[in-house]
C-alpha cells in the first residue's frame, strides 16, 4: 500500500479538531458504560460540537473513529474525510468502519435545536445489525453551567437492539438533562467523570493572582 503523500494534512486536520475542543469547551464529561471495541454509537445531534466531541472521546479511549455525513455537508467539507468522516450513502464502507472501531451515525438524521429527541432514523440500527455489533445509544449535551466556557456531557446506555433504540435515547438524553438541571453550577456534574480537558474560565485562571491581591492589600471577605 502507497503511504499517503499528504499525511501531514491528515495530522494537521486532527491536531486541529483536538484544539478546537480543547480551547472552545471547558472539558468533556463521560457517564456510563463507554463500550470496548467496535460499536455503532446513536447519539442525538443539538450542537454543531457534536462530531467533534465524539471524536476526541474516541481518540482519548483509544477507539478508531468515523462519522457519517449528509451529502452537502461532506461537499462543503470533504477534507474530514481524513478524520473519519463518511458520506451517509457509503454503506458498504460504514460497515466495515463499525468492524474496526466506532461508526457514529445520528438517527435524528440532521442538527435540530437543543431540546427533546426528534424522530428516529433506521440507519443506525441497520449498521450495527449489519456489521454484527453492539447499537449504543449516547445522551449528548454542550451547555454552559456555572464556567466561561461551555461543557460538553455525555451518558452511555448499554447496547439495545434496533427498535429499543428511539425509547432508549430519548430516556438517556431526559436523564441527562435532569442531572443537568438538578445540579448546583459551579460544581462537577456528580456521576461523570472529565474524560477531556479543556479550557480553564478566566475566575479559575486569575485565582492564584486574587489571593496574592489580597494578601497584600489586608482585603477579606
Amino acid at each position: 500500500m502507497t503511504a499517503d503523500p499528504h499525511r501531514w494534512a491528515t495530522w494537521l486536520l486532527a491536531l486541529s479538531v483536538r484544539r478546537s475542543v480543547r480551547s472552545g469547551l471547558g472539558g468533556v464529561w463521560v457517564g456510563g458504560s463507554v463500550p470496548a471495541g467496535a460499536a455503532v454509537l446513536a447519539p442525538n445531534h443539538h450542537s454543531w460540537w457534536d462530531g467533534y466531541v465524539l471524536r476526541e472521546v474516541a481518540v482519548t479511549c483509544g477507539e478508531p473513529f468515523s462519522v457519517l455525513m449528509n451529502a452537502r455537508q461532506l461537499a462543503r467539507f470533504p477534507f474530514l474525510r481524513r478524520v473519519g468522516a463518511l458520506r451517509a450513502g457509503e454503506l458498504r464502507a460504514a460497515v466495515r468502519r463499525a468492524r474496526a472501531g466506532w461508526l457514529v451515525v445520528f438517527p435524528e438524521g440532521e442538527l435540530h435545536p437543543a431540546g427533546p429527541l426528534r424522530g428516529v432514523e433506521r440507519g443506525a440500527g441497520w449498521l450495527a445489525r449489519s456489521a454484527d455489533v453492539p447499537l449504543v445509544p449516547v445522551a449528548l449535551r454542550v451547555v454552559l453551567r456555572g464556567a466561561q466556557w461551555p461543557e460538553a456531557y455525555l451518558r452511555f446506555g448499554p447496547p439495545v437492539t434496533a427498535g429499543e433504540l428511539a425509547g432508549a435515547l430519548a430516556q438517556h438524553l431526559a436523564a441527562l438533562d435532569a442531572d443537568l438541571h438538578r445540579s448546583v453550577p459551579e460544581e462537577p456534574l456528580a456521576g461523570y467523570l472529565r474524560l477531556v480537558p479543556g479550557r480553564a474560565s478566566r475566575s479559575v485562571r486569575v485565582d492564584p493572582a486574587s489571593r496574592l491581591l489580597a494578601w497584600l492589600t489586608g482585603d477579606r471577605a
